[in-house]
């Protein structure tokens, strides 16, 4: 199977629980007897523990290579999965959801620098595709499952079986998967890079600024997404008059533009260079959360967010991609570690925040907090792309 398939599948399976949560809760904090606001305590263990594995992948991809860490996160997700299946307690349930929070921080931040390694701008943009794809298959799982009168524990044992069939994969694969890079993709990620890709040149301070700014951009890039995902109904419906019908149609609207986004912009990208993307997807997310903040018809507003998710669909991969030219090959699992890390803070801690602005201000201050955080992070991007442009840094040739 090729590893450019396999990390594809890997992101769909990492969704599949990720998006099943969320409806398959009620039913579990009913068999607990807990109330709907305990979920809170979960996505608290969750993040925490994702965070944690994320900034420690780097260090361990010091002491193993990828297919070993892949292999050992994935098997780690399967328990983790079963124990939500046989769990007796709430307290069961949030242990296995940090020890899948660990999992899911190991191979994510795991894939990512590998496919910043060895990918092109095509495959990497198409693997972060294959999330949506999952995410879309997890709610109508758990869906199908309740609906038919089966209990939400076959979801999670569902799932388990097909991250078990990953883990097999992975075993199976795992000398290839450390193994150098086959001829054409070493040629699409050696074209890509618009910087040479060593750190030698830069000061440790300078490189120090440089890994601090590019996890704050990937902080606010995620709250940015995620907190449109969440609030953008809220904002059509009580904000700007929209039916509960139609409202609903745009937020699924919202996600497949980003979806076919990260499917048509990555080839795009490795036609005209991964920094041109990079660049016009900044604007085009700042031009999306401006059309929501502007006041007229509706219409607008939902434009603004569709044109909102296109632009952001390629920044994560593509910002992912271009991390070594940044900071060197040798810090550059390190940071992608670190980058993944601060996403996840983003997604949880941003869109919060902006929970608190729609209760206290009402549903179109979501407009003006979206586009003040497009903002932020335009400005932190051009910085990066600042620094990284006047880096003295001679080009280190391939081995």
């Amino acid at each position: 199977m090729s590893l450019v398939v396999l990390a594809c599948l890997a992101y769909v399976s990492m969704a599949l629980p990720d998006s099943v949560l969320g409806i398959a809760w009620p039913s579990m904090s009913a068999d607990f007897h807990q109330p709907l606001g305990a979920l809170g305590l979960l996505l608290l263990f969750g993040i925490a523990a994702a965070v944690l594995s994320s900034t420690m992948t780097g260090r361990l991809l010091t002491r193993m290579h990828i297919g070993r860490l892949l292999s050992a996160g994935t098997i780690l997700s399967v328990v983790a999965l079963l124990g939500y299946g046989l769990a007796p307690s709430l307290w069961a349930v949030v242990a296995a959801t940090f020890v899948l929070g660990l999992a899911s921080g190991a191979v994510d931040s795991g894939l990512n620098a590998y496919a910043a390694r060895r990918f092109g701008a095509r495959h990497i943009t198409w693997m972060h595709a294959c999330y949506g794809l999952g995410a879309t298959m997890g709610p109508a799982t758990v869906t199908v499952i309740l609906s038919s009168g089966m209990q939400w524990r076959w979801a999670y044992a569902i799932i388990a079986a097909a991250q078990t069939m990953l883990a097999c994969a992975f075993l199976r694969t795992g000398r290839h998967w450390a193994a150098r890079p086959d001829g054409p993709v070493a040629t699409v990620v050696r074209t890509h890079a618009a910087a040479p890709a060593s750190s030698r040149g830069r000061t440790a301070g300078s490189r120090r600024y440089v890994i601090a700014l590019s996890t704050a951009v990937f902080a606010v890039h995620i709250g940015i997404e995620s907190g449109t995902g969440l609030w953008a109904y809220v904002f059509l419906t009580t904000g700007r008059g929209l039916s509960p019908e139609t409202a609903g149609l745009a937020v699924s609207g919202f996600w497949a533009a980003m979806f076919i986004g990260r499917l048509v912009l990555g080839p795009v990208a490795e036609r005209v260079g991964a920094a041109r993307v990079l660049s016009c997807a900044v604007m085009g997310i700042a031009g999306g959360a401006a059309m929501m903040t502007l006041p007229g018809p509706a219409v607008l507003a939902l434009a603004g967010m569709l044109l909102l998710g296109l632009a952001a669909a390629p920044v994560f991969p593509l910002l992912t991609l271009t991390t070594a030219d940044r900071v060197g090959n040798d810090a550059a699992d390190r940071t992608i570690g670190f980058q993944v890390a601060a996403s996840k803070i983003g997604a949880a801690v941003l869109p919060a925040g902006m929970g608190l602005l729609i209760q206290h201000a009402g549903a179109t201050a979501l407009g003006p907090a979206l586009l003040t955080l497009a903002l932020v992070m335009a400005t932190g991007f051009g910085l990066l792309v600042r620094r990284t442009a006047s880096a003295p840094t001679p080009i280190t040739p391939e081995p």
